[in-house]
């Protein structure tokens, strides 16, 4: 009994060790306060942790304009979005929770969204944000067919963040 015991003891600790971690956490060191998620993270793990208090209120605050979010159930089923944006970040904390609103208002499903956490030097686990040449923000990137169609970093260039990724889907 001992011997099976010990087995399977043996057998969980090496499936367990093989498990892939996909994010970790830190504290910023400028900000002890603020937890940092670096690697592939999901909106349910921002807005269920209290350590994300900005998440909330900022997606309740917000109302798109219904051009945008028709524009966006236009293209629900043919694209995805690669996003990187900062826990530690005000301008992540502010426009995330408004981007994944518009998304359920559209009826997009978070799995169109691949999200990675980076922390302040822009880098992410896997060097992801490298490959994609990530050097601010928050960064919105629209996909189609596995490919980049267009890019919105921080607030975009006219500061409607949310018309001009509206226009990068309309466009495609």
């Amino acid at each position: 009994m001992k011997l099976y015991i010990t087995f399977f003891s043996f057998l969980l600790l090496s499936l367990t060790s093989l498990a892939q971690v996909q994010y970790e956490i830190s504290k910023d060191p400028k900000h002890p306060e603020v937890k940092v998620l670096k690697g592939i993270i999901s909106r349910s793990i921002i807005e269920n942790d209290t350590s994300f208090q900005w998440y909330a209120p900022n997606k309740n605050l917000y109302t798109p304009d219904a051009a945008v979010v028709d524009a966006f159930k236009r293209s629900k089923d043919s694209l995805s979005f690669v996003v990187f944006g900062g826990t530690w970040c005000e301008d992540t904390q502010f426009l995330l929770p408004k981007f994944f609103k518009l998304l359920e208002l559209s009826g997009m499903r978070d799995s169109s969204v691949s999200l990675f956490g980076v922390d302040r030097n822009k880098q992410t686990l896997g060097n992801i944000a490298a490959a994609f040449n990530i050097t601010n923000v928050p960064t919105f990137i629209v996909m189609k067919n596995g490919k980049e169609i267009g890019r919105l970093v921080e607030y975009g260039k006219t500061g409607k963040w949310d018309k001009e990724l509206a226009d990068i889907i309309s466009a495609n």
